[in-house]
């Protein structure tokens, strides 16, 4: 067991201290943000240094259909070689015995990245920056929602009850008193994230009926991709802990606020150590102005990525505390690009565009490649927009049809991600959208039925 457990990070170290490991989970992202592998006895890890799932896990739609992703050559379902990040090791203390997870990065026979590894495609954009000496940071606000058990999906999702035994209030922002209705299941997100060596800068009350927010310190993009794909996991364990679910579904409950993950963004000049966002007087730079510029230009065809389901769009409404647009301002939450108050080190750009719904590894990709983009051509961004947002004209797509047909069609976009990832995604999604066009819905009956 030493030769591996001496890699691990302190806190997994500090976890199985003393206890005798029983199981580690292998684990690697798929599209959606699953956790797909195998959980093995702790002494067979110890004697593997890699194993063996097919790529089919990165073909399955979110229903668990397969469509047509499959290689160009049909559906051979070609074993990939899993192999630990040893790093990524932290604790599954929610389970019965003593568990570790770790995320494992996916290789072909040749040992080349997957390409379509949602993990691989936001290793793919962050040397890309890495080549430029540049090294993106970033911090990713996760917004949810703790509801009622909801075992029919015909009834629509209402809020939990809280410790009052009333239902969770909606329009309670930043309310002390609304965090402590939810206070047993939110000692419990902070037992496991303590268990698992996750920091977290805050957890706040959001608009939304049990709606919460949850902050984590600005960091390496991989890992803070990492850290989300953990919480998802981990903040689920803890709501069925009492008898509630948590969602990070974009739009669970209808007429309440949507879920985001918005994305701050900053890069240090490598040669300088300094953000290349601030001048040496601490002004504006040009790449800061070329960064925003390009999230104008290419979020959206980003957005087929950021907002994955026909749900995700139900997120985008006026006076919902989404964006409809893409300008960009300061200080100003209406925006779907907004630059908060700070000092010049810690000068920003924040993404309020992406759904809580979204793949974490492939949402921050995507932020960073349309950043990217900006910087490398030098592009401008519209002027810095002033009042409410709302009052003007949307800017993004409505509808999923509409975004993925912008996506297909950004071969600059595509290049940045790598082609056969975008080949793949857009057929992955494509078959889901077709799937739910299959579906009639109750407003469907209850209004055409009789009334067409």
């Amino acid at each position: 067991m030493a030769d591996w457990t001496d890699q691990l990070p302190q806190a997994a170290r500090d976890y199985i201290d003393g206890h005798r490991l029983d199981e580690v989970e292998c684990i690697i992202s798929d599209l959606p943000g699953i956790a797909r592998g195998k959980a093995v006895p702790a002494s067979k890890f110890a004697r593997q240094s890699y194993f063996h799932l097919p790529d089919s896990i990165f073909y399955q739609t979110i229903t668990g259909d397969w469509g047509e992703a499959a290689g160009e050559d049909g559906f051979i379902e070609r074993d990939m070689i899993l192999r630990p990040d040893f790093t990524t090791a932290t604790a599954a203390p929610w389970t019965g015995d003593w568990t570790l997870q770790v995320i494992h990065d996916a290789y072909d026979r040749d040992g080349d990245p997957i390409p379509f590894s949602p993990r691989n495609v936001l290793k793919r954009v962050v040397q890309l920056y890495r080549d430029k000496g540049w090294e993106p940071i970033v911090a990713p606000e996760m917004e949810f929602f703790l509801v009622a058990r909801n075992v029919d999906p015909a009834k629509g999702i209402e809020p939990m009850m809280g410790r009052s035994g009333r239902p969770a209030a909606a329009r309670q922002a930043y309310s002390m008193t609304a965090v402590d209705e939810f206070g047993p299941v939110i000692d419990d997100i902070y037992d496991f994230a303590e268990a698992q060596g996750f920091e977290i800068d805050g957890i706040t009350q959001e608009g939304g009926a049990g709606q919460l927010e949850i902050n984590l310190r600005h960091g390496d993009p991989v890992k803070l991709a990492d850290e989300v794909f953990y919480f998802k996991r981990l903040i689920r364990e803890a709501a069925l802990r009492h008898n509630c679910f948590a969602t990070f579904m974009a739009k669970p409950i209808e007429d309440e606020p949507g879920s985001a993950m918005h994305i701050h963004h900053s890069i240090i000049d490598t040669e300088t150590g300094k953000n290349l966002f601030s001048g040496p007087q601490g002004g504006e730079t040009d790449a800061f102005y070329n960064f925003i510029a390009g999230l104008q230009l290419h979020l959206p065809a980003g957005l087929a990525v950021m907002a994955p389901y026909v749900n995700s769009y139900r997120r985008y409404v006026k006076d919902h505390a989404a964006p409809i647009n893409l300008e960009w301002a300061r200080d100003n939450r209406t925006t779907g690009i907004r630059v908060p108050l700070s000092g010049p080190d810690s000068r920003r750009v924040e993404n309020r565009i992406a759904g809580m719904d979204c793949n974490p590894y492939l949402g921050i990709a995507v932020s960073l490649a349309c950043g990217y983009l900006g910087l490398v051509n030098h592009d401008r961004p519209r002027r810095q927009f002033y009042g409410d947002a709302y009052e003007g004209d949307g800017d993004i797509p409505q509808v999923m049809g509409n975004a993925l047909d912008l996506f297909d069609e950004a071969d600059a976009l595509h290049q940045v991600l790598g082609p056969e990832f975008a080949r793949v995604y857009s057929i992955v999604k494509r078959a889901e959208y077709e799937e739910f066009l299959q579906v009639i819905s109750p407003w469907e009956r209850e209004h055409l039925l009789l009334n067409v």
